[in-house]
Order: structure tokens, then sequence, then C-alpha cells
């Protein structure tokens, strides 16, 4: 749980950090991806990670986009990359604009339950770490290079000079 603004804003940070790098690997041809018949495409999954920032935050006040988290998926990984960084560059810029410290206390009725607004952030963090994880599955598979997130990825252990760990 966040106690300050300040702590959820660093925490936020390095996580945009991690998915900007994670989807400067997309490709616009990975993008139709997906493991099985009834599951999201990488597009898919990749756009609710950025549509759900709109969304969720859309719920307790927040504007980033025209949106509200429910345009149409975009055709290019550009689209999906630039998408991601409007709307969290605009989050970063708003929290510090109109919350405090004060302000995570404040409570917002979150899909039929009463949320403090850091309970909020904390559950925008774990989705987007959540459904990142999945994507990696997805880039895998497509055999796209998965980059080190929490520490080295497969591909990344020969910089260590190291043999990569299966």
């Amino acid at each position: 749980m966040y106690h300050t603004l300040e702590e959820f804003l660093e925490d936020w940070r390095r996580e945009v950090q991690n998915t900007t790098k994670l989807f400067s690997r997309l490709t616009d041809d990975s993008l139709s991806g997906k493991v099985w018949a009834e599951g999201r495409t990488m597009r898919t999954l990749a756009w609710h990670i950025v549509s759900s920032v709109s969304e969720m935050m859309g719920r307790v006040g927040f504007v980033l986009d025209d949106s509200n988290g429910e345009e149409a998926e975009p055709s290019s990984a550009d689209e999906i990359r630039e998408g991601y960084r409007a709307r969290t560059s605009a989050l970063d810029q708003q929290l510090q604009e109109k919350w405090n410290d004060a302000s995570l206390a404040e409570e917002h009725d979150m899909y039929g339950q009463m949320w403090s607004n850091a309970t909020t952030l904390k559950v925008l963090v774990t989705h987007e770490i959540h459904h990142r994880g999945q994507l990696t599955v997805l880039m895998r598979q497509a055999g796209l290079a998965v980059p080190g997130i929490y520490g080295p990825s497969y591909e990344e252990w020969s910089a260590y000079g190291m043999p990569p760990h299966p």
C-alpha cells in the first residue's frame, strides 16, 4: 500500500519504464499472435494494458485521453507505444497537480467496492504487472526477444558472461 504520493510515483515510474521496455520489442507483425483460439492477441493484451490506465483512473476523476479506455485497438505497435506514453505521462502530471498524500485515503466506488485511492493505485500497478507477464509469454512464443524486467531474460544472460538459464 502507498503511504505517500511520492512513494507511488517512484514505483509507477519504474513500472512504466519496464512496460515501455517490453512494448519496445513489439512489432506490427507480432501483434496478431496468440496462444489459443479463445485467447487474447498480443495487440489486445497490450492495448488492454494501455486502456486500463485511462479506464481505471477515470473512475477516480482523471481524464487522460478522450476515450476513457474505450477506443478501438490500434493497428500498429507504434500506436500502442504512443498511447501508453501519452496516458502514463498525463497520469503522472495530473497526480502531481490534483492529489496530495491526504488524497490517498479518499474512497471511490471501484467495480462495486469502496477502495481508497491508495488501493486503486496499487491495483493499477499490479494489474499492469499481471498482464505484462502474460504478454511476455506471447512474445516468447512469437519468437520476440523478451527483455529482462526484474532480472536478466534468457537472452540477456550472455551479456553477463554466463550461460542462459532455461
